[in-house]
């Protein structure tokens, strides 16, 4: 009789799959429900490498780090997969592995042409963002400082953040498909957020820089998320679950659907294994 399997790795998406979303702000409750907490803990007690990965900056990344109370005295310290694998680091204390960054300064103009409108913003380490204008309340973490798009883009970045608060997802999709965007991938969000990232970059090839340190195969791995930005890791792990809620394109990429975020679909899932 075959052995049943058991993830050696658990790859977790945090807003949408950690934390609830607040109906209608685009953000997200900061908290995590008691049952994905400790189906979390339980994974990682059993020995499973748990990792965070998303499009989060890791300024964003820590508090939820910290409210999982994954590291312990004496344990190693974490590996996060942030900003949409453009950026792998450890902590505590924060410690990045390795970044990948890329000449954002043709597509943002490009966008800014179609939606003059749209804020921009780049990730300042430890900080928070260097924006064109304020994002809406609650969107961004950290402080917001406020630059010109040039000066933005001036140098190459890791990660580009555009906004359209006037515009909808199926507006931005429709851009990218029209721009083409070459030399950068891109993900957009459940509104019309769009990231601008180094070509080939995602949470997928991020998870492999850390699956690979960790001697953990690529078929070990389980991962579970809910947004167009989660494609490429759900494709890529051993086992990809979509949480209940996600888009339809998303679902279609994992190999399994579970409950929703509010109805604590990740506690669900590795509840089948710890």
């Amino acid at each position: 009789m075959a052995e049943r399997w058991v993830p050696g790795l658990v790859a977790l998406d945090i807003d949408g799959t950690l934390l609830k979303w607040v109906e209608g702000a685009g953000t997200t409750h900061e908290e995590i429900a008691p049952a994905v907490g400790d189906a979390v803990r339980r994974a990682r007690d059993a020995g499973c490498h748990v990792v965070l990965a998303s499009g989060r900056s890791p300024h964003g990344m820590i508090p939820v780090a910290d409210r999982l109370e994954l590291y312990l005295d004496g344990t190693e310290p974490l590996w996060v997969v942030a900003s949409n694998g453009a950026v792998v680091f450890r902590y505590p204390p924060l410690e990045v592995v390795a970044e990948e960054t890329f000449d954002a300064a043709p597509a943002v103009r490009a966008v800014l042409e179609r939606h003059p409108k749209a804020l921009v913003a780049v990730e300042e380490r430890g900080v928070g963002y260097r924006v064109s204008k304020e994002f809406p309340t609650g969107e961004l973490s950290g402080q917001m400082i406020l630059t010109e798009v040039d000066d933005l883009v001036s140098a190459p970045v890791s990660r580009v953040i555009i906004r359209d608060p006037e515009a909808t997802a199926e507006d931005f999709l429709a851009l990218a498909r029209e721009l083409g965007l070459h030399g950068t991938d891109y993900v957009v969000g459940w509104t019309a957020w769009l990231d601008l990232a180094p070509m080939g970059v995602s949470k997928a090839s991020g998870l492999a820089h850390v699956a690979e340190r960790l001697g953990v195969a690529q078929t070990d791995v389980l991962a579970i998320g809910d947004g167009r930005n989660d494609i490429e890791m759900l494709q890529w792990a051993g086992r990809g679950v979509a949480m209940g809620q996600a888009v339809q394109p998303v679902i279609d990429a994992a190999d399994d659907v579970t409950a929703t975020v509010g109805e604590d679909g990740a506690a669900l899932e590795l509840g089948k294994y710890f």
